[in-house]
Protein backbone atom coordinates (compact mmCIF):
# COMPACT_ATOMS: atom_id res chain seq x y z
CA UNK A 1 0.00 0.00 0.00
CA UNK A 2 1.16 3.55 -0.96
CA UNK A 3 2.36 5.79 1.88
CA UNK A 4 -0.52 8.32 0.57
CA UNK A 5 -3.39 5.75 0.91
CA UNK A 6 -2.27 4.27 4.10
CA UNK A 7 -2.06 7.73 5.58
CA UNK A 8 -5.58 8.33 4.45
CA UNK A 9 -6.78 5.35 5.74
CA UNK A 10 -5.15 6.21 9.47
CA UNK A 11 -6.77 9.67 8.78
CA UNK A 12 -10.07 7.85 8.72
CA UNK A 13 -9.60 5.81 11.83
CA UNK A 14 -8.54 8.51 13.58
CA UNK A 15 -12.08 10.41 12.47
CA UNK A 16 -13.74 7.80 14.12
CA UNK A 17 -12.60 7.96 17.46
CA UNK A 18 -15.65 9.95 17.30
CA UNK A 19 -15.33 14.00 18.78
CA UNK A 20 -13.26 17.13 16.47
CA UNK A 21 -9.63 16.62 15.43
CA UNK A 22 -7.86 19.62 15.05
CA UNK A 23 -5.83 20.25 11.76
CA UNK A 24 -2.82 20.81 14.01
CA UNK A 25 -3.57 17.42 15.83
CA UNK A 26 -4.55 15.37 12.73
CA UNK A 27 -0.81 16.72 11.07
CA UNK A 28 1.04 15.58 14.04
CA UNK A 29 -0.20 12.20 14.08
CA UNK A 30 0.03 11.50 10.56
CA UNK A 31 3.45 13.01 10.18
CA UNK A 32 2.64 16.03 7.40
CA UNK A 33 1.96 19.14 6.88
CA UNK A 34 -1.82 20.90 7.42
CA UNK A 35 -2.37 21.61 3.65
CA UNK A 36 -1.49 17.82 3.28
CA UNK A 37 -4.78 16.91 6.14
CA UNK A 38 -7.13 18.86 4.08
CA UNK A 39 -6.21 17.21 0.74
CA UNK A 40 -7.06 13.96 2.81
CA UNK A 41 -9.75 14.91 3.82
CA UNK A 42 -10.94 15.69 0.19
CA UNK A 43 -10.27 12.06 -0.50
CA UNK A 44 -12.65 10.91 1.94
CA UNK A 45 -15.13 13.22 0.52
CA UNK A 46 -15.11 11.89 -2.69
CA UNK A 47 -15.22 8.25 -1.43
CA UNK A 48 -18.72 9.22 0.02
CA UNK A 49 -17.63 9.57 3.50
CA UNK A 50 -19.43 12.36 5.68
CA UNK A 51 -16.47 14.76 6.85
CA UNK A 52 -17.66 18.17 8.60
CA UNK A 53 -15.51 20.77 8.63
CA UNK A 54 -16.26 22.73 11.98
CA UNK A 55 -15.31 26.35 12.17
CA UNK A 56 -14.02 28.05 15.46
CA UNK A 57 -11.54 28.64 18.03
CA UNK A 58 -11.63 24.74 18.67
CA UNK A 59 -12.62 23.82 14.96
CA UNK A 60 -11.16 20.82 12.79
CA UNK A 61 -12.87 18.02 11.30
CA UNK A 62 -15.20 15.28 12.22
CA UNK A 63 -17.16 12.40 11.05
CA UNK A 64 -20.71 13.23 10.66
CA UNK A 65 -23.23 12.55 13.86
CA UNK A 66 -24.63 9.04 13.49
CA UNK A 67 -22.34 7.62 10.80
CA UNK A 68 -21.05 4.63 11.31
CA UNK A 69 -18.64 2.73 8.91
CA UNK A 70 -20.24 -0.75 7.38
CA UNK A 71 -19.08 -3.83 9.40
CA UNK A 72 -16.41 -6.15 7.90
CA UNK A 73 -18.70 -9.02 6.72
CA UNK A 74 -16.47 -12.33 6.95
CA UNK A 75 -18.35 -15.91 6.85
CA UNK A 76 -16.55 -17.94 9.85
CA UNK A 77 -14.44 -19.22 7.01
CA UNK A 78 -13.15 -16.52 5.57
CA UNK A 79 -12.81 -14.50 9.30
CA UNK A 80 -10.30 -18.01 10.76
CA UNK A 81 -8.78 -17.66 7.17
CA UNK A 82 -7.85 -14.08 7.93
CA UNK A 83 -6.92 -14.25 11.19
CA UNK A 84 -4.88 -17.27 11.30
CA UNK A 85 -2.89 -16.42 8.36
CA UNK A 86 -1.94 -13.21 10.50
CA UNK A 87 -0.61 -15.35 13.45
CA UNK A 88 0.85 -18.70 11.80
CA UNK A 89 3.04 -15.56 9.30
CA UNK A 90 3.67 -13.75 13.08
CA UNK A 91 4.65 -16.92 14.70
CA UNK A 92 6.41 -18.71 11.83
CA UNK A 93 8.22 -15.60 10.69
CA UNK A 94 6.86 -15.99 6.86
CA UNK A 95 5.02 -12.56 6.94
CA UNK A 96 6.20 -9.60 5.18
CA UNK A 97 4.81 -7.03 8.13
CA UNK A 98 7.27 -4.76 9.42
CA UNK A 99 6.69 -3.91 13.36
CA UNK A 100 3.21 -4.46 15.22
CA UNK A 101 1.29 -4.54 11.50
CA UNK A 102 0.40 -8.11 11.99
CA UNK A 103 -0.86 -7.67 15.16
CA UNK A 104 -2.46 -4.46 14.32
CA UNK A 105 -4.18 -6.27 11.59
CA UNK A 106 -5.55 -8.85 13.61
CA UNK A 107 -6.74 -6.44 16.06
CA UNK A 108 -8.96 -4.29 13.73
CA UNK A 109 -10.61 -8.05 12.32
CA UNK A 110 -11.47 -8.63 15.47
CA UNK A 111 -12.71 -5.51 16.68
CA UNK A 112 -15.61 -5.60 13.83
CA UNK A 113 -16.74 -9.60 13.97
CA UNK A 114 -19.71 -9.99 16.09
CA UNK A 115 -19.04 -11.39 19.69
CA UNK A 116 -20.07 -14.88 19.14
CA UNK A 117 -17.64 -15.63 16.42
CA UNK A 118 -15.21 -13.25 18.51
CA UNK A 119 -15.21 -15.52 20.99
CA UNK A 120 -14.70 -19.11 18.96
CA UNK A 121 -11.99 -17.64 17.10
CA UNK A 122 -10.00 -16.65 20.17
CA UNK A 123 -10.37 -20.10 21.30
CA UNK A 124 -8.42 -21.01 18.07
CA UNK A 125 -5.92 -18.79 18.54
CA UNK A 126 -5.58 -19.58 22.28
CA UNK A 127 -5.08 -23.62 21.73
CA UNK A 128 -2.89 -23.29 18.76
CA UNK A 129 0.34 -24.51 18.71
CA UNK A 130 2.42 -23.63 15.41
CA UNK A 131 5.58 -25.82 14.28
CA UNK A 132 6.85 -26.26 11.01
CA UNK A 133 5.30 -24.01 8.10
CA UNK A 134 3.78 -25.80 4.96
CA UNK A 135 5.71 -27.41 2.29
CA UNK A 136 3.18 -28.38 0.18
CA UNK A 137 -0.60 -28.94 -0.44
CA UNK A 138 -2.33 -28.30 2.96
CA UNK A 139 -4.91 -30.35 4.58
CA UNK A 140 -7.63 -28.13 5.95
CA UNK A 141 -10.40 -29.86 8.28
CA UNK A 142 -14.09 -28.12 8.58
CA UNK A 143 -14.68 -24.84 9.87
CA UNK A 144 -16.67 -26.34 12.36
CA UNK A 145 -14.62 -28.46 13.32
CA UNK A 146 -11.63 -26.63 14.51
CA UNK A 147 -13.86 -23.96 16.09
CA UNK A 148 -15.76 -27.15 17.99
CA UNK A 149 -12.70 -28.43 19.14
CA UNK A 150 -11.00 -25.57 20.15
CA UNK A 151 -13.87 -24.85 22.81
CA UNK A 152 -13.62 -28.47 24.07
CA UNK A 153 -9.45 -27.24 24.48
CA UNK A 154 -10.25 -24.03 26.11
CA UNK A 155 -12.67 -25.32 28.52
CA UNK A 156 -10.84 -28.96 29.40
CA UNK A 157 -14.10 -30.51 27.87
CA UNK A 158 -14.41 -34.08 26.39
CA UNK A 159 -15.48 -33.96 22.48
CA UNK A 160 -16.45 -36.77 20.79
CA UNK A 161 -16.69 -37.30 17.09
CA UNK A 162 -15.80 -39.26 13.62
CA UNK A 163 -13.07 -40.12 12.10
CA UNK A 164 -12.45 -40.99 8.74
CA UNK A 165 -8.92 -43.11 9.61
CA UNK A 166 -6.01 -43.21 6.96
CA UNK A 167 -3.36 -45.55 5.07
CA UNK A 168 -0.39 -46.51 7.05
CA UNK A 169 2.55 -43.91 7.34
CA UNK A 170 -0.27 -41.03 6.03
CA UNK A 171 -0.02 -39.26 9.40
CA UNK A 172 -3.47 -40.84 10.30
CA UNK A 173 -4.06 -41.46 14.47
CA UNK A 174 -0.93 -42.38 16.25
CA UNK A 175 -0.44 -43.69 19.72
CA UNK A 176 1.70 -42.69 22.72
CA UNK A 177 0.06 -45.15 24.65
CA UNK A 178 1.48 -48.24 26.81
CA UNK A 179 1.15 -50.09 23.60
CA UNK A 180 2.24 -47.61 21.31
CA UNK A 181 0.43 -49.20 18.48
CA UNK A 182 -0.86 -46.54 15.71
CA UNK A 183 -4.37 -46.45 15.27
CA UNK A 184 -5.51 -44.96 11.83
CA UNK A 185 -9.16 -46.96 11.74
CA UNK A 186 -11.95 -44.80 11.58
CA UNK A 187 -15.06 -44.84 13.83
CA UNK A 188 -16.51 -43.22 17.06
CA UNK A 189 -13.93 -41.43 19.26
CA UNK A 190 -14.81 -39.96 22.83
CA UNK A 191 -11.85 -37.82 23.49
CA UNK A 192 -10.43 -35.81 26.18
CA UNK A 193 -8.34 -32.71 24.26
CA UNK A 194 -5.18 -31.64 25.34
CA UNK A 195 -4.26 -29.16 22.30
CA UNK A 196 -4.19 -28.51 18.61
CA UNK A 197 -0.95 -28.25 16.61
CA UNK A 198 -0.63 -27.00 13.36
CA UNK A 199 2.27 -28.41 11.53
CA UNK A 200 3.74 -28.86 8.02
CA UNK A 201 0.67 -27.97 6.19
CA UNK A 202 -1.87 -29.99 8.42
CA UNK A 203 -3.84 -29.67 12.01
CA UNK A 204 -3.73 -32.03 14.80
CA UNK A 205 -5.50 -32.57 18.45
CA UNK A 206 -3.97 -34.34 20.67
CA UNK A 207 -5.01 -35.99 23.95
CA UNK A 208 -6.89 -38.91 25.56
CA UNK A 209 -8.58 -41.47 23.27
CA UNK A 210 -10.98 -42.83 25.88
CA UNK A 211 -12.00 -45.20 23.20
CA UNK A 212 -8.73 -46.62 23.33
CA UNK A 213 -7.67 -45.92 26.73
CA UNK A 214 -4.25 -44.51 25.78
CA UNK A 215 -3.16 -40.82 23.99
CA UNK A 216 -3.41 -40.24 20.63
CA UNK A 217 -3.00 -37.75 18.19
CA UNK A 218 -5.71 -37.30 14.89
CA UNK A 219 -5.68 -34.96 12.09
CA UNK A 220 -8.31 -32.69 12.25
CA UNK A 221 -8.97 -33.05 7.99
CA UNK A 222 -9.85 -36.42 8.85
CA UNK A 223 -12.59 -35.52 11.41
CA UNK A 224 -16.44 -34.89 11.26
CA UNK A 225 -19.32 -34.23 13.28
CA UNK A 226 -17.54 -33.07 16.47
CA UNK A 227 -19.37 -31.66 19.00
CA UNK A 228 -18.97 -31.23 23.04
CA UNK A 229 -19.92 -33.52 25.50
CA UNK A 230 -21.01 -32.60 29.65
CA UNK A 231 -18.35 -32.89 32.01
CA UNK A 232 -15.00 -31.61 32.00
CA UNK A 233 -11.09 -32.94 32.47
CA UNK A 234 -8.24 -31.53 33.71
CA UNK A 235 -4.94 -31.92 31.26
CA UNK A 236 -2.12 -33.93 33.01
CA UNK A 237 1.62 -33.11 33.50
CA UNK A 238 4.35 -33.68 30.71
CA UNK A 239 4.94 -33.12 27.02
CA UNK A 240 3.40 -29.80 25.61
CA UNK A 241 0.63 -30.26 22.41
CA UNK A 242 3.20 -29.43 20.41
CA UNK A 243 5.93 -31.99 21.21
CA UNK A 244 3.51 -34.68 21.61
CA UNK A 245 2.11 -34.73 18.32
CA UNK A 246 5.58 -34.52 17.17
CA UNK A 247 6.96 -37.70 19.46
CA UNK A 248 3.47 -39.20 17.58
CA UNK A 249 4.53 -38.33 13.91
CA UNK A 250 8.12 -39.84 14.78
CA UNK A 251 6.87 -43.15 16.48
CA UNK A 252 4.01 -44.07 14.19
CA UNK A 253 3.89 -47.54 12.80
CA UNK A 254 5.50 -47.46 9.52
CA UNK A 255 6.95 -50.15 7.54
CA UNK A 256 10.54 -50.17 8.62
CA UNK A 257 12.31 -49.29 12.37
CA UNK A 258 15.08 -47.68 11.68
CA UNK A 259 17.91 -47.24 14.39
CA UNK A 260 21.00 -45.12 13.77
CA UNK A 261 23.83 -44.47 16.39
CA UNK A 262 25.38 -40.66 15.49
CA UNK A 263 28.28 -39.21 16.79
CA UNK A 264 26.88 -36.08 19.16
CA UNK A 265 25.38 -34.75 21.98
CA UNK A 266 21.12 -35.18 21.65
CA UNK A 267 20.93 -31.61 21.43
CA UNK A 268 23.12 -31.59 18.48
CA UNK A 269 20.90 -34.26 16.78
CA UNK A 270 17.96 -32.81 17.25
CA UNK A 271 19.00 -29.48 15.53
CA UNK A 272 19.41 -31.32 12.74
CA UNK A 273 17.02 -33.65 12.41
CA UNK A 274 12.94 -32.84 13.12
CA UNK A 275 10.88 -33.95 15.85
CA UNK A 276 8.69 -35.18 13.33
CA UNK A 277 11.16 -37.48 11.71
CA UNK A 278 13.23 -38.81 14.77
CA UNK A 279 13.36 -39.08 18.18
CA UNK A 280 16.98 -39.15 19.88
CA UNK A 281 16.21 -42.32 22.53
CA UNK A 282 19.58 -42.03 24.24
CA UNK A 283 23.12 -40.94 24.93
CA UNK A 284 26.10 -42.34 25.41
CA UNK A 285 29.38 -40.94 25.74
CA UNK A 286 29.15 -38.98 22.99
CA UNK A 287 26.96 -40.90 20.87
CA UNK A 288 23.41 -40.41 20.32
CA UNK A 289 20.56 -43.06 19.58
CA UNK A 290 18.30 -42.05 17.00
CA UNK A 291 14.97 -43.68 16.14
CA UNK A 292 13.05 -43.40 13.00
CA UNK A 293 10.13 -44.99 11.74
CA UNK A 294 10.06 -44.77 7.37
CA UNK A 295 7.51 -46.45 5.17
CA UNK A 296 10.49 -46.24 2.65
CA UNK A 297 14.45 -46.00 3.22
CA UNK A 298 15.61 -44.42 -0.04
CA UNK A 299 15.58 -40.93 1.24
CA UNK A 300 17.72 -41.66 4.26
CA UNK A 301 20.94 -41.70 3.07
CA UNK A 302 21.11 -38.52 1.80
CA UNK A 303 19.17 -37.09 5.02
CA UNK A 304 22.40 -39.07 7.01
CA UNK A 305 24.87 -37.53 5.15
CA UNK A 306 23.71 -34.06 5.83
CA UNK A 307 24.11 -34.50 9.10
CA UNK A 308 27.75 -34.33 8.78
CA UNK A 309 28.73 -36.29 11.97
CA UNK A 310 29.94 -39.92 11.79
CA UNK A 311 26.68 -42.29 12.24
CA UNK A 312 26.48 -45.86 12.85
CA UNK A 313 23.69 -47.81 10.91
CA UNK A 314 22.26 -50.77 14.00
CA UNK A 315 19.13 -51.42 11.89
CA UNK A 316 18.32 -52.54 9.16
CA UNK A 317 20.70 -54.26 7.11
CA UNK A 318 19.04 -52.40 3.65
CA UNK A 319 19.91 -48.97 4.76
CA UNK A 320 23.26 -50.04 5.57
CA UNK A 321 23.73 -51.05 1.86
CA UNK A 322 21.87 -48.16 0.48
CA UNK A 323 24.46 -46.02 3.03
CA UNK A 324 27.19 -47.88 1.09
CA UNK A 325 25.79 -47.36 -2.00
CA UNK A 326 24.89 -43.60 -1.67
CA UNK A 327 29.06 -43.44 -0.79
CA UNK A 328 29.71 -44.65 -3.99
CA UNK A 329 27.85 -42.45 -5.87
CA UNK A 330 29.42 -39.41 -4.16
CA UNK A 331 32.36 -40.73 -4.75
CA UNK A 332 31.87 -41.82 -8.59
CA UNK A 333 30.87 -38.07 -9.00
CA UNK A 334 34.15 -36.59 -7.47
CA UNK A 335 36.04 -38.04 -9.45
CA UNK A 336 34.18 -36.82 -13.00
CA UNK A 337 35.23 -33.90 -14.29
CA UNK A 338 32.92 -33.97 -17.47
CA UNK A 339 29.37 -34.43 -18.50
CA UNK A 340 30.60 -37.68 -20.05
CA UNK A 341 30.56 -41.62 -19.05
Amino acid sequence: MSRPVSRVLTLLELLQTGGVRTVADLAGRLGVAERTVRRYVDHLVDLDIPVESVRGRHGGYRLAPGHRMPPLMLTDDEALAVLLGLVAGRRTGLTAAAGTAGETASAKVRRVLPERLRRRLDAVLESVAFTAPPTGSAAVPETGVLLTVADAVRGHRPVSFRYGGGRRGEDGASGTGASGAADAAGGERTMYPYGLVAHAGRWYVTGRDLSAGADRTFRLDRVAGARILPGTFEPPDGPDPAERVLTSLATAPYRHAVTVWVRGTAEEVRTRLPGSVAVVAAEEESWSRVEIRAERLDWLPGVLASLDLPFAVERPDELRELVAEFANRLADSARRTTRDG
